[in-house]
Formats: structure tokens, C-alpha cells, sequence
């Protein structure tokens, strides 16, 4: 299943007195997607409450010497399954410096799962194929979490999480002298992986 939305409405900004035209209209995509390739897809639907984070408008008088952090915005998203399946995300984006994705050609954004349950039950995260890894709840680039309880993988029909999403932009990224459109792209991805024995 693929979301895709409308391209956001462009916003005149008015010259700041004594300063720059500075319009940054920002905003975050995010689109959500299934493995076609896996015969799981079919029986599983994935869906985030909206597909799209938009920051608004970014004006001269808010210019810093730092980073400007935009703030946390909190999805909320949801996996249903016909049959028991092992509970494993990825997000696919291009990949900034550090273990955010890229935001703009210089920022970058982060996401993190947080209360997440499987058929009601509280799971943690864990890095799939990388034994002895801590417990992370950060999705990041290249990497599949898996959802466990007491350290074993689990299998259920129902997932909800919340999506924690933090953006941040280098003051270096507003420095620009007309309106510019920033974005950052991606998409989350159910991975299948083989429902483990029951115990």
C-alpha cells in the first residue's frame, strides 16, 4: 500500500525590514509503503495517521547562530495482520551524517518508537541480525528493528506505536535569499521475517 499526498501550497513571505526576503516553507514527507515482493504484504496493512509533517514557514527574525530545532511532531502507526507476524520496521530515506536521515541538503530528522505494543502486549526494539546490539528504539538508516519481549522476537496481529519525529536545520540552511521548499523523504517498510517457534 503507497500514500502519497498533494504537494504543499507555496506561501508568499514578505520582505523582513532591513533584512533578506526569507521564505522557508518546510515540511517532512512521509510515505508509507509495504513490501510488494513478500507474500506478507498481502496479508498485513501498514498505515501512520498522516503521511505528512509540515514545519511551516521559517522567517529572518528566527535565523540563529546554531541549529534551529523544529521541534518533536508524534505520528501514530499501526500494522494489522491476518495471520501472526514477527513485527520488524524500516524506514528507507537517504541517510545525513550521524544516524538521522537527510533533511534539506543539510539537516537532518529523526525518528524514534515509542509505546509500542503487539496484541496488547508492551515490546521493546531491537536491531534485527546484529545479536548483543542494545535496545534501541531509533529507526536508522539501513537498519530493521524488531519488536521482542524478554529478548525473543514476537509474533501478533495488531501493532501500534507512536512515531516520535525530531527535525533539525543548520543556521546554515537559512541562508538563503528567496523562498526555498525543503524536504525530507522516506518510507516505512514492514519487513518479514520467519514467525519464530512457539515456546
Amino acid at each position: 500500500m503507497t500514500n502519497f499526498t498533494k504537494p504543499p501550497r507555496r506561501c508568499a513571505v514578505p520582505s523582513e525590514p532591513g533584512g533578506l526576503r526569507l521564505g522557508l516553507l518546510l515540511y517532512l514527507l512521509l510515505v508509507v509503503v509495504t513490501m510488494a515482493s513478500e507474500a506478507r504484504a498481502d496479508t498485513c496493512r501498514l498505515s501512520v495517521s498522516q503521511s505528512r509533517v509540515d514545519y511551516g514557514v521559517i522567517r529572518q527574525s528566527e535565523r540563529s547562530d546554531g541549529a534551529l530545532d523544529l521541534g518533536t511532531r508524534t505520528l501514530h502507526l499501526s500494522i494489522v495482520c491476518a495471520d501472526p507476524s514477527v513485527m520488524a520496521l524500516r524506514f528507507n530515506g537517504a541517510p545525513a551524517k550521524g544516524q538521522g536521515f537527510r533533511f534539506g541538503r543539510q539537516g537532518q530528522f529523526t525518528l524514534n518508537l515509542k509505546h509500542a505494543q503487539v496484541d496488547g502486549q508492551v515490546v521493546e526494539w531491537a536491531v534485527a541480525l546484529l545479536p548483543g546490539e542494545p535496545v534501541t528504539a531509533r529507526l536508522s538508516p539501513g537498519h530493521t528493528l524488531v519488536a521482542r519481549v524478554a529478548g525473543v522476537p514476537v509474533a501478533g496481529r495488531r501493532l501500534v506505536a507512536q512515531v516520535e519525529v525530531d527535525a533539525r536545520l543548520p543556521s546554515a540552511a537559512l541562508g538563503v535569499r528567496s523562498e526555498t521548499l525543503l524536504e525530507g523523504l522516506g518510507n516505512f517498510e514492514l519487513v518479514s521475517l520467519a514467525v519464530p517457534p512457539s515456546r
